[in-house]
């Protein structure tokens, strides 16, 4: 066990070595020379302090993300190793004879580890981003924003923990395929409830206050027989000062989003290319696009995770300290297989995204005919967010849902060309 957590230690060392190379001394984000003087060079809408502030702010953000992901695994394994979990689902069987009490009390210890060990790293991050001006957040909003993330997380996950080892010990060779159709509707239940009921523990929602705006806006909706009756405001401007709009929910609870800070910082019709932009997905279905992946991906995942969670516990349960998959002990080594399993598939789902993203892209500029307008908000979205125009290969891959600004303006500039 001792080489098993020096190992690790070391692996998780060189991993952070290669990453900090890679980021700040490999790979840089120049445009390609034929692109200067162009509206995706930075240097036409940024100064010179401007640019050298995102290309700082955006290594450092992307280290602490690469930094962050095996962080949580090191932290399973370590958990394990120790008998620590082991030691957790003793305190939970003792404190109570109820199986989904016990479940909820073993999870509650170990949420709240994982919590506090992360949170220096979660602190680092918040600095980082107060320092640069992009998070405007007090402390204390801070704080209490991480609580509430404690305490929602907790809750829903509390659920899925008491289902799942319900199934597992119910059902210990099927279980997966149990968890995958009751996953179904569980999913679609947060959705439907998250504008209304998650949503608002973080931030305050209403209708658009600009109520010239607003009608613009919905008469675009009705073009695109969109059943829409307002758009949503969102108070974002004491927490940063980055802008972005989006669309959430589904069925009657779906809405469209605008961030305050985009209203403030954008032009009218700026602002409408972007409402144009959500409304494409809406049209184009890409919410349930989205489910139908995600719900194919799950049943992937949760096969793959039965099976690796066998083969692990009968070859290493003694090592791991983890007797059989129904123990609660076993509960961190599903938890970080369901992470190393999610980190190797993003840059698909990524690439999916990125595919939705430029299609709702050209959508907007069908409806808006305005693709000054388009190039003007990327421009915009950079400056503001302190993001890079031409990110690494390896940011783009793990962490872009998006394309990258260089290829948001590139093809929409290339789209009014052809027109």
């Amino acid at each position: 066990m001792r080489k098993w957590l020096t190992a690790s230690v070391v692996l998780y060392f060189l991993y952070g070595l290669f990453i900090y190379w890679y980021l700040f001394y490999f790979s840089n984000s120049v445009i390609p020379h034929e692109l200067k003087g162009t509206a995706v060079d930075p240097n036409t809408f940024m100064n010179g302090r401007e640019i050298l502030l995102s290309q700082d702010y955006s290594r450092i953000k992307n280290f602490l993300f690469f930094l962050s992901i095996p962080l949580e695994w090191f932290i399973f394994f370590v958990i394990l190793c120790i008998g620590l979990s082991k030691k957790f689902q003793q305190w939970a069987e003792s404190a109570t004879k109820i199986s989904f009490v016990q479940s909820a009390l073993y999870f509650f210890w170990l949420s709240l580890l994982v919590t506090v060990v992360t949170l220096p790293l979660e602190w680092f991050s918040y600095q980082v981003s107060k320092d640069y001006q992009i998070t405007t957040q007090s402390a204390s909003g801070w704080i209490r924003d991480e609580v509430t993330d404690f305490l929602v997380n907790y809750l829903i996950m509390a659920i899925v923990v008491i289902v799942l080892y319900a199934l597992i010990r119910k059902f210990q060779k099927r279980w997966w395929l149990y968890a995958w159709l009751l996953s179904v509707p569980f999913t679609l239940f947060l959705m439907f409830i998250q504008p209304v009921v998650i949503d608002p523990l973080y931030n305050d929602f209403y209708p658009l206050t600009d109520k010239q705006l607003e009608e613009k806006i919905l008469s675009l909706a009705d073009e695109a027989n969109i059943p829409a009756e307002h758009v949503y405001e969102v108070n974002m401007s004491s927490k940063t000062n980055a802008l972005n709009a989006y669309v959430t929910g589904i069925g009657s609870n779906s809405r469209i989003v605008l961030w305050d800070t985009t209203l403030q910082k954008l032009d009218e019709d700026e602002i409408l290319f972007i409402m144009a932009h959500e409304m494409g997905h809406y049209v184009m279905k890409h919410i349930y696009i989205g489910v139908g992946g995600y719900l194919v991906l799950s049943f992937v995942g949760l096969f793959l995770i039965s099976r690796i969670m066998d083969v692990a516990v009968r070859k290493w349960g003694p090592r791991l300290q983890v007797k059989s998959i129904r123990d609660l002990a076993s509960l961190p080594l599903l938890l970080m297989i369901i992470g190393m399993l999610s980190f190797a598939s993003s840059p698909l789902t990524n690439m999916v995204s990125r595919v939705q993203e430029k299609k709702a892209d050209l959508y907007a500029i069908e409806m808006t005919e305005d693709a000054d307008a388009a190039v003007q908000t990327f421009q915009h979205l950079s400056k503001y967010g302190l993001s890079e125009v031409n990110p690494p290969a390896l940011v783009k891959i793990f962490r872009y849902g998006h394309p990258t600004l260089m290829e948001r303006i590139i093809y929409i500039q290339q789209q009014e060309e052809t027109e």
